[in-house]
């Protein structure tokens, strides 16, 4: 049996990083989280992970601080899964891997499969996180993200 090492073994940030959320599921789950699905049915059927490789995950979340759980139903006893400060933090990341993807992973001529809009003069962002229009960096609160037809219709196939 491999036995993994702990992010106490080195002083490195990236290898800390990594240990926290450096796999496939917990990305697409941290994903999901920023586009607004919080609870667990919804969150296996977008990420399309089995339920107990996303409780796994979600308890992972949980107890290294990036969300924390609600209980938004009594009976039955249900939880939504939210971003707490460290959580939401880690939205640049997310459109790095984003703007990435899209310039490195497309298969043939597949257009932009989320819009990104400057919420302050409604100005197209570009991949590079800066607003066509006005020519500014745009912080992730002044994002406005549209969904491309294709991957609403590929979302809505999932849920």
């Amino acid at each position: 049996m491999t036995v993994r090492k702990d992010e106490t073994n080195t002083i490195c940030p990236i290898a800390r990083s990594a240990w926290r959320v450096g796999d496939r599921w917990t990305i697409l789950i941290v994903r999901e989280l920023f586009m607004g699905v919080s609870r667990f049915d919804e969150l296996q059927a977008q990420t399309e992970a089995t339920p107990q490789m996303l409780a796994a995950r979600l308890k992972r979340l949980e107890s290294d601080g990036l969300i924390e759980r609600r209980a938004y139903s009594e009976r039955p006893l249900r939880y939504e899964y939210l971003l707490t400060e460290m959580g939401r933090e880690f939205y640049p990341v997310i459109l790095a891997l984003r703007s990435w993807g899209e310039r490195w992973c497309k298969k043939g001529k597949e257009k932009l499969a989320v819009h990104m809009t400057h919420r302050g003069c409604g100005g197209e962002v570009g991949l590079d996180n800066v607003c066509k229009t006005c020519g500014s960096g745009v912080p992730p609160a002044s994002l406005a993200a549209s969904l491309s037809p294709q991957y609403a219709r590929e979302r809505a196939r999932r849920a």
